[in-house]
């Protein structure tokens, strides 16, 4: 009796799977195809991904080999054109080195503030550095500590190299006293690297000895004749002062 009522539940089974699959067999097939088609496709873009950056990561090579800064500058520029993160930011920064080195500062700093403004890491805070020492020779110094404020929090590990350039800027614009107090409060600070330190030092020690004020004056140069021009005169030997008579025998 039991195996009647096998029976009977196998056939009613089967007359289910039967029914769904008239109904809905289209629909599994389907699915089942774009499961492999999605996975074929996610394997496609992995190694399309992978050959990208094997190829921007060759490039980048290339360019950071080229002597040229002007070649240099113009193969970091495409690069950082194409990327917008990653390689992209870290090509940036390259270029401002590239342009620097082309002895163009106002072009490299523009650069650097660019990298800076779109990092909040350590790329964006090493690019405002570089921003702010080219700046330190020129700019206000509101805008100095407007570049240089993100770096300098408490608990910054960048805000000592920022105190450096704003005390830096204060020598530049004359303030002797304020950048004497700034160099040595950073000499001073346990929390500074070494070489900061020592360098923070010497520049307060420079400017405790008067280095910022100027002694005495250079005197102007020598004319030079102009080819054509009359030789001038050449001042005549002073004049030997006659000997004195010898005096003759018997004479007094």
């Amino acid at each position: 009796m039991s195996d009647i009522f096998r029976e009977v539940e196998e056939d009613v089974r089967r007359e289910k799977l039967q029914k769904f699959w008239k109904s809905y067999g289209d629909y599994v097939i389907a699915l089942g195809a774009v499961l492999l088609l999605g996975i074929g496709g996610f394997e496609l873009w992995q190694r399309y991904q992978t050959s990208q950056r094997e190829k921007i990561s060759a490039a980048y090579t290339a360019a950071s080999q080229t002597t040229d800064p002007t070649a240099a500058a113009k193969a970091f520029a495409e690069l950082s054109a194409g990327n917008k993160n990653g390689y992209g930011l870290i090509s940036k920064l390259q270029e401002a080195n590239a342009t620097l080195a082309q002895n163009k500062p106002a072009d490299a700093a523009a650069l650097y503030r660019a990298v800076g403004d779109s990092d909040n890491g350590p790329l964006g805070a090493v690019a405002r550095l570089r921003a702010g020492w080219i700046m330190s020779e020129t700019a206000p110094r509101a805008e100095l500590e407007k570049l240089l404020s993100p770096l300098q929090g408490k608990d910054s590990a960048w805000r000592q190299m920022a105190d450096e350039i704003l005390a830096y800027a204060d020598y530049r614009l004359g303030n002797a006293a304020i950048a004497t107090s700034e160099f040595q409060a950073l000499a001073d600070d346990a929390l500074a690297p070494d070489m900061l330190r020592d360098r923070a030092r010497a520049f307060a020690a420079f400017l405790k000895g008067g280095g910022a004020i100027t002694v005495g004056t250079v005197p102007p140069p020598m004319k030079v004749a102009a080819p054509g021009d009359a030789t001038p005169p050449v001042p005549a030997a002073p004049v030997e002062p006659a000997a004195p008579p010898v005096p003759r025998s018997g004479t007094p």
